[in-house]
């Protein structure tokens, strides 16, 4: 992966965890609404939407694909300081990046932001996000969350 892709993984992974939070959904849900063609959108427009606030970007996916205000909420009640939108984004492009094969980058978003490391990672009153990435890998390829 070249410097620029990930740079535009990294803002794409930011840009989904934004809109789930904004819309209270679970991250598999907007990657969902997105689709293959939308993330595939989003990663080529990625090099001028950064320079747009995440909010702005995110209303208009919101409003593009439709996306409905979800029951997902995972910040709300917690007691410790939660990591930024872009913490996570930077966590989900490392883990895309080590576990895609080449070319298959998309698809591998796709199913970690659907698979059951998301919902983990996205519960901020655990300490599933602190853990190495390497674990978090390793736990999403077995399925589950390893000993």
């Amino acid at each position: 992966m070249t410097e620029r892709e990930r740079d535009d993984y990294f803002y794409v992974c930011s840009l989904i965890e934004f809109t789930a939070r904004k819309t209270h959904n679970k991250r598999g849900v907007i990657t969902q609404a997105l689709g293959q063609k939308g993330v595939e959108k989003q990663l080529h427009d990625a090099g001028v939407s950064h320079c747009l606030s995440f909010e702005q970007v995110s209303d208009e996916i919101i409003e593009r694909y439709g996306i409905v205000e979800g029951s997902f909420d995972t910040i709300t009640g917690c007691k410790y300081t939660i990591p930024s939108f872009q913490d996570i984004g930077k966590l989900y492009s490392i883990m895309i990046e080590d576990c895609a094969e080449p070319g298959k980058e998309i698809d591998e978003l796709m199913k970690i932001f659907s698979s059951f490391i998301s919902d983990k990672i996205s519960n901020f009153k655990s300490d599933v996000y602190y853990q190495n990435p390497s674990y978090l890998e390793c736990s999403y390829e077995a399925g589950y969350l390893l000993d």
